[in-house]
């Protein structure tokens, strides 16, 4: 094996365990434990849902702490990341995510991504000139139409009234108004990050397949999906209702895409040139990338496809570590992975896996580089 002396850590976050950044420090203490000659670099990504601001932040930009209004209308503390550049790096989950709803609460008809609306507009405040919305872990249907409301439009009903939030209240709409949307948008490069490519609407739409997850029921799914198809029609009929991302997040890629005119790409592409990984990866030897579970969904735009690819490209070998893993050895070939190391292999009890992910990290760390690092 040919010497590997310079590593670069690539690892999106252990869902339920640890942050993408504590998920890169474990790597690294385990590598050099095993291997204190190497040079290991720390880059931890996202691909736009839970802990894009985090990964942001951890490659330099900095975090701008907001108060905004939450799915259910409450308070809620968010943040996104400004670069020096001009590039603010808005997650929508930090304001409209499943994680800031009651536990146990599930309000599928009623959650509003205003509050998302509210950090982009305080990211233009801040004089963000590109602005990339990553969209995942939301707990709305709303079609962006909150996130829209916070940004100077307005939904009406018959009587000329303003609907509710929700995107159960979109079944009253029969009025658009974007005359009042903020004019800095019209010069702002909105870029949608998502790694899924949902239509807006039917049976792979935005209710029908990520409803269930946000607590709705059969009869919640075809509400809100006819509210969101009634939306469409009347914000710009309904013309970009079945492109690729418009159904990310409950649908708010169809509202950014269809109001602010952005641009949909997936999520793991846009945080890598974000990040820096292209300059980051440059001498590396060897690219250690990583997620919670390797499985179906990894083949499908997930941070590790994304992160052995365009290491590839640049000729380093390609390993990842993760929590669980479900993918056989030619699907580990396709993605790119000469390897995958799993924390099953020494802990197969998951609770008491992801209980101690951080020590059997280091553990799996120290046989990558036992098997890699000369």
């Amino acid at each position: 094996m040919a010497e590997v002396t310079r590593v670069l850590i690539a690892t999106d976050k252990f869902k339920g365990s640890l942050t993408a950044v504590e998920v890169a420090d474990r790597v690294a203490t385990g590598l050099l434990r095993a291997a204190p000659a190497a040079t290991v670099t720390a880059l931890p990504v996202a691909d736009g849902g839970d802990g894009t601001v985090d990964a942001a932040v951890a490659a330099g930009f900095t975090r701008c702490p907001v108060t905004v209004t939450g799915p259910l209308g409450a308070p809620v503390g968010a943040s996104y990341a400004l670069g020096d550049d001009g590039t603010a790096v808005v997650e929508m989950a930090e304001a409209s995510g499943l994680r800031r709803l009651p536990l146990g609460v599930l309000a599928p008809r009623e959650t509003t991504t205003y509050g998302t609306g509210e950090l982009l507009r305080a990211a233009l405040d801040a004089g963000a000139r590109t602005i990339v919305l990553g969209v995942g872990g939301s707990a709305t249907t709303d079609g962006g139409a909150g996130m829209l409301t916070a940004l100077g439009a307005r939904f009406l009903d018959a009587a000329g009234r303003p609907v509710g939030p929700g995107g159960g209240a979109l079944a009253a709409v029969v009025e658009a108004d974007l005359s009042g949307l903020d004019e800095r948008l019209a010069h702002t490069r909105v870029v949608l990050a998502s790694d899924v490519d949902n239509p807006l609407t039917g049976p792979r739409g935005a209710a029908a397949v990520y409803g269930p997850q946000k607590g709705a029921s059969p009869a919640d799914v075809a509400a809100l999906d006819a509210a969101l198809a009634l939306y469409a029609q009347v914000l710009d009929g309904g013309a970009r209702a079945q492109e690729p991302g418009a159904g990310a997040a409950g649908g708010v890629g169809y509202g950014a895409l269809a109001a602010l005119g952005a641009e949909f790409r997936p999520g793991i592409e846009v945080m890598l040139d974000v990040l820096g990984f292209e300059r980051a990866v440059r001498g590396a030897d060897l690219v250690v990338t990583g997620e919670g579970s390797l499985d179906e969904q990894t083949l499908h735009g997930k941070a590790v496809a994304g992160v052995a690819r365009a290491a590839r490209a640049h000729g380093a070998r390609v390993v990842a570590v993760c929590g669980r893993l479900a993918l056989p050895d030619e699907a580990l070939t396709e993605v790119g992975l000469e390897r995958a190391y799993a924390l099953t292999e020494l802990e197969p009890d998951p609770e008491r896996c992801m209980a101690h992910a951080g020590p059997l990290l280091e553990q799996v760390a120290a046989r990558v580089a036992a098997d890699w690092v000369r």
